[in-house]
């Protein structure tokens, strides 16, 4: 009896004392977070520090979850692989459901515009691309009204963006601006056509143009250097302004100085477009297949392929900056422009009693007038009336 009562009330003790160790820890954890919670914010930083160097980090975060918009047009003659370079510079298919027309049909045919846009995501950032084609361009006997159509869609995007920025919803505008213009050379000329003179001379002053040499696998390496050097000085004796490469700063290393003087030397680029997988010597490459070798696409000694990519990735803000600042400004004050010589003209017609069709007006303008004119009969009438009563005084 006395061993049952002594086993129960060691049972007992062990009961109150677990009890009493569940609570004392409960209480501490209470302790500790009460502590945690009473703790003033401390600076990880050092004194001296204020944090401004951090502002990159946040436009870098906001632009990588808001995303990119970039709009590239494509124009030169059928044939000369604008889709096919297009596929191989972001590997994707932006036309998976284009049908190719016969020869027949490229005789009717006129200048349309096809725009294609893609999401393309890589490494989390996300880019809203649109590529605007240009089929048809050139593919007539008579081309000489051929980039009437072209224009006229680069002043409607430059003409919805300006109503999109005058408007009450300016933080959801959609930038469907021309921000840069491959024009495709044809590799089988001398040089640039009466057409490539007159196109690129018509749309300097409004887009970012980039001269390219399509399917330069077809001339040799001292070809393809002649064939440059001829643009090169026909656009400049004709003043035509191309996308200038923006010059290098002082303080940026000398790998990107390098790389800049390549590129810059590199215009007008020679490339060619593939997006067949070959096997060369083992690894699996981008090509075009010829009884004597393949040509690599993305091998900077057979074409300018990574260059005209590299040119096109490295300086996509700029390209951006100078379609906003310099091309869509000049859009923007001729715009403005016309606007006050159209209101400057209808005032003075107005003035010198010349009839001003109603549309020039609007429904309260044309109510005032009405008033004006009443209170000046009013006027009139009373005049009248004064003029009888001093007359019979």
């Amino acid at each position: 009896m006395c061993l049952v009562l002594y086993a129960a009330v060691c049972v007992q003790s062990f009961c109150l004392f677990s009890s009493f160790v569940r609570y004392t820890e409960a209480a501490i954890n209470a302790n500790i977070r009460m502590s945690d919670s009473g703790k003033s914010f401390s600076n990880v930083e050092t004194s001296g520090y204020v944090g401004f160097a951090n502002l990159p980090n946040q436009v870098h975060r906001k632009s990588v979850k808001k995303g990119f918009e970039f709009t590239l047009m494509v124009v030169g003659e059928s044939g000369l692989g604008k889709s096919t370079l297009v596929n191989s510079l972001f590997l994707s298919d932006l036309y998976p459901e284009r049908v190719i027309p016969n020869a027949v049909e490229k005789q009717n045919m006129t200048v349309k515009l096809d725009a294609s846009t893609v999401e393309i995501e890589e490494r989390g950032v996300k880019l809203r691309l649109t590529v605007v084609d240009t089929p048809g361009f050139g593919d007539a006997i008579d081309n000489s009204d051929s980039f009437s159509a072209i224009l006229e869609y680069i002043d409607e995007q430059y003409e919805r963006f300006l109503r999109d920025e005058s408007g009450l919803n300016r933080r959801n505008i959609v930038d469907n601006r021309i921000h840069c213009c491959f024009y495709f050379i044809s590799p089988f000329g001398h040089g640039l056509k009466p057409l490539d003179i007159e196109f690129m001379k018509k749309l300097h002053c409004k887009v970012n143009i980039v001269p390219v040499i399509a399917k330069a696998d077809v001339l040799t390496k001292k070809e393809i250097q002649r064939l440059k050097c001829r643009i090169l000085q026909e656009i400049e004796d004709n003043g035509i302004k191309i996308y200038p490469l923006p010059d290098c700063d002082s303080d940026e290393d000398e790998d990107y100085k390098e790389q800049v003087r390549q590129l810059k030397e590199a215009v007008p680029f020679a490339v060619c477009g593939s997006t067949t997988l070959l096997e060369v010597k083992g690894r699996k490459v981008r090509g075009r297949p010829y009884p004597w070798g393949v040509v690599e696409v993305e091998n900077p000694d057979h074409c300018d392929f990574i260059k005209l990519r590299t040119m096109l990735i490295t300086h996509m803000q700029d390209l951006q900056e100078v379609t906003q600042e310099v091309h869509y400004e000049n859009y923007r004050s001729e715009r403005l422009a016309k606007s006050v010589r159209k209101n400057t003209n209808s005032v003075i017609k107005e003035e010198n009693g010349v009839g001003v069709s109603g549309e020039a007006y609007s429904e309260k303008d044309r109510i005032l007038r009405e008033k004006e004119e009443e209170i000046r009969r009013m006027q009139e009438k009373l005049a009248q009336m004064q003029a009888k009563i001093q007359a019979q005084k």
